[in-house]
Parts: structure tokens; sequence; C-alpha cells
């Protein structure tokens, strides 16, 4: 059975949650309030990129060729992920906003983007902190204890 290691995800979503705090601690439209909410965009898409290649792992223990994986969109990724329960349908639906919201990163900077995405942390926090824990429990370090 595949090892998977989550100690990355977790660390990931720790600092993003650090960034979130910082940013509702600083002085509003500050410097140091761009700067956190720099920190939140970038902690957010490297959080749901760690995400995305750690459920690409865990569906490689369930018969899907990596290759093929490599290939398939991410919100089929996600669907799979329901299909063998890393994920709830309700959380899929989430996670396809997230993901929704993440690809306007490439096109929108703004504050419109920046109060959207920092809507999303909140729940995004948790829905990692699960995902975290179903991929430990079924493939990590609790599975293998």
């Amino acid at each position: 059975m595949l090892y998977l290691n989550v100690e990355h995800l977790e660390r990931c979503r720790q600092t993003l949650n650090s960034s979130l705090n910082l940013y509702r601690l600083a002085e509003v439209d500050s410097i140091e309030q761009e700067v956190f909410r720099n920190a939140i965009v970038k902690g957010y898409e490297l959080t749901q990129e760690t995400a995305f290649k750690l459920l690409k792992k865990a569906l490689r223990s369930y018969g899907h060729g990596a290759r093929k994986l490599e290939s398939t969109p991410v919100k089929d990724i996600l669907r799979l992920a329901a299909v063998h329960d890393l994920m709830t349908l309700d959380a899929v639906e989430r996670w396809f906003a997230y993901r929704d919201n993440r690809n306007n990163t490439a096109h929108d900077y703004g504050e419109a983007f920046a109060h959207d995405t920092l809507g999303l942390m909140p729940q995004f926090l948790e829905d990692i902190a699960q995902l975290a824990a179903t991929l430990d429990s079924k493939l990590g370090k609790s599975a293998h204890a």
C-alpha cells in the first residue's frame, strides 16, 4: 500500500492560517495588510496545488494510473476523490469553487478578487484540515501505525 505524507499539506494550511490571522491584525489599507493579503493569495495557490498532487498520489492506490491522472482535469480528480471517499460530495462542490477562484488569480489581483478569496478562507482551511486528516487516516501515518 502506498504511504502518503501529508505533513507538507498541513504545513501549508498552518502558514495560510497564520497569514490570514496577521492580515486581520494589520491596520486596514496598510502596506502590512497588503503584504499579508499577497501571502494569502500565494499560500492559497500553493495549498491547492499541494492538495491536488496528494490526491493524484492517493488515487493511484485505488488503481488509477499516474500517466492518466496527469492528464485528468482537476475537477475530474475531485470527482474521483469523492468516488473513493476521500472527500464528500459537498466538499467537492466547495473545491470546485476554490478551483474557479484560484484560476482567477492569473487574471485579477485586485481588491474584489482579494475580497472573494478572503471570504473563502475559513471554509477552505477547514476543508484542507479535513482532507489532510482523511488522507492520513487512509494512506498516511495513521493507516500504517
